[in-house]
């Protein structure tokens, strides 16, 4: 007999593992299956975990480089980029390690393999390793979260000249002296300035009117000034006609605004997105929709088919692991409701979205931006600070960026807040904390902060809101 569980889960990344820990909880028969070469999903392995990871060695080099700004002489620093690597691969085994302790220690099945859906409840099973398993399991719910992979744009050129994907820039040991990135959101612009403060003539190209186009625009501009006073050369709103090879160097051409251009580096850069992986899953045989490559769901994270769901970036909308944790958890507790043949009441909730990109400065946005605010027609109000005009900031040396709140005008309610600066993925909780509990920009500004800190620089829009809401 085929081994039957109630819930079975296609993949061991951050959304999978916390929807198995969660339906253990309520007490399911839960199986998951991965296949993957190594445990721990995009995050620990090939995202989150390593870049940042990298990028400190990297932000700390190009702080060493300005110890004069503070009165410390010391020799120009030389990165080690086979030390940079060492200590990411020491890391992010520790951290795979102990998430593949957890799925071997875990209340429930683990199938080292790759699944495929051979009806609407039921998976063929194919090994990866030598553990001996099941051919086939059946399941009352399944949850899809296989996660993404890198994308591929057909570039005339690019696919024969070569180049590199961001997975490459994890394992290239070997200093290059420059490097053209294609792409402008956050996983271009991470690496960009990785390689930028190593030391690495850096150009970025970017098809849209700015970098991070779906941000307000004051937050791309001020990362592009930013690159641009660090050496690194930016291009916006352009096309890219094609990719050749010259000598040793490989060259883009492109056009800008209409006008032809091109530049040359030792090396390319593809960041131009990812893509739902649902390679193999067999998904239109048991007719599970798809939408814009990635699979379709409803805000209780089911898709088509009702008793199969989905979570993580092989859904969408946003491809950030809290969110994957919290569409696997809430898809386990659905899945639970399922089988207890109860009402399936627990939704996502988007309004807390957060975002951040771990450049220099960081920059970071909670809630909705002014932009969804005004298309969704509301009547708010908004307030921006400068880091350059506040003392911590100032005494950091740290002066690029700004805070921005968002609110509704009549209640003077934060509905979302931004900031590129200083240690933004932290201040960022700050607003978060606000949003959450719908709290105002009086209440905001009457909360104390300590002097001086970054923190207080909320302090500046939430008053100028509260009495713009009070006029």
């Amino acid at each position: 007999m085929r081994p039957t569980f109630d819930l079975a889960i296609l993949g061991g990344g951050s959304a999978g593992y916390a929807a198995a820990r969660t339906a253990a909880g309520l007490g399911m028969r839960v199986a998951v299956v991965e296949g993957g070469s190594r445990i721990g999903g995009l995050c620990i392995l090939r995202g989150c975990m390593p870049t940042k990871t990298m990028l400190e060695s990297a932000h700390r080099n190009h702080e060493i480089g300005r110890a004069k700004e503070f009165g410390i002489r010391v020799g120009k620093p030389r990165p080690d980029w086979k030390a940079i690597l060492r200590r990411k691969d020491q890391l992010i085994a520790e951290f795979a390690d102990y998430r593949q302790e957890q799925f071997e220690k875990g209340k429930f099945t683990f199938y080292r393999a790759n699944g495929r859906f051979t009806g609407p409840h039921r998976l063929a099973l194919k090994a990866v390793g030598k553990e001996k398993i099941p051919a086939e399991i059946e399941a009352k719910t399944f949850l899809v979260s296989t996660g993404s992979r890198t994308a591929f744009r057909e570039i005339p050129g690019l696919e024969e000249v070569g180049y590199w994907t961001s997975d490459e820039c994890l394992e290239a040991s070997k200093p290059i002296k420059s490097l053209i990135i294609l792409g402008g959101r956050a996983v271009a612009l991470e690496f960009a300035q990785y390689y930028a403060h190593l030391g690495v003539k850096v150009t970025v190209i970017q098809r849209s009117e700015r970098l991070l186009p779906e941000s307000d625009p004051e937050v791309g501009d001020t990362l592009a000034k930013v690159f641009r006073e660090e050496g690194s050369a930016v291009f916006c709103g352009t096309q890219i006609q094609r990719v050749v090879k010259r000598g040793k160097k490989k060259r883009v051409e492109f056009l800008q605004r209409g006008k032809k251009r091109s530049v040359e580096a030792e090396q390319i850069l593809q960041a131009l997105g990812r893509e739902a992986d649902l390679e193999g899953l067999n998904l239109s045989t048991i007719r599970v929709k798809t939408e814009k490559g990635k699979v379709a769901t409803q805000l209780t994270q089911q898709t088509s088919v009702p008793h199969i769901f989905a979570a993580g970036d092989v859904c969408g909308p946003y491809e950030v692991v809290h969110l994957a944790i919290q569409q696997g958890e809430l898809a386990a507790r659905n899945a639970a409701a399922w089988v207890a043949g109860k009402e399936l009441k627990e939704t996502m909730d988007y309004r807390l979205k957060l975002e951040v990109i771990f450049t220099s400065p960081e920059a970071a946005g909670v809630g909705y931006s002014e932009r969804e605010c005004r298309e969704k027609g509301w009547d708010i109000v908004t307030a921006s600070y400068p880091f350059s005009d506040h003392g911590k900031s100032m005494v950091m040396g740290a002066t690029d960026g700004f805070v921005k709140l968002i609110a509704l005008k009549q209640k003077g309610e934060i509905v979302g807040a931004q900031v590129v600066g200083p240690h933004a993925s932290d201040l960022i909780h700050e607003p978060l904390t606000i949003l959450r509990y719908r709290g105002t920009a009086q209440e905001m500004a009457a909360m104390p902060h300590y002097h001086p800190t970054l923190s207080e620089i909320w302090t500046y829009p939430a008053e100028e809101i509260a009495n713009l809401c009070l006029a």
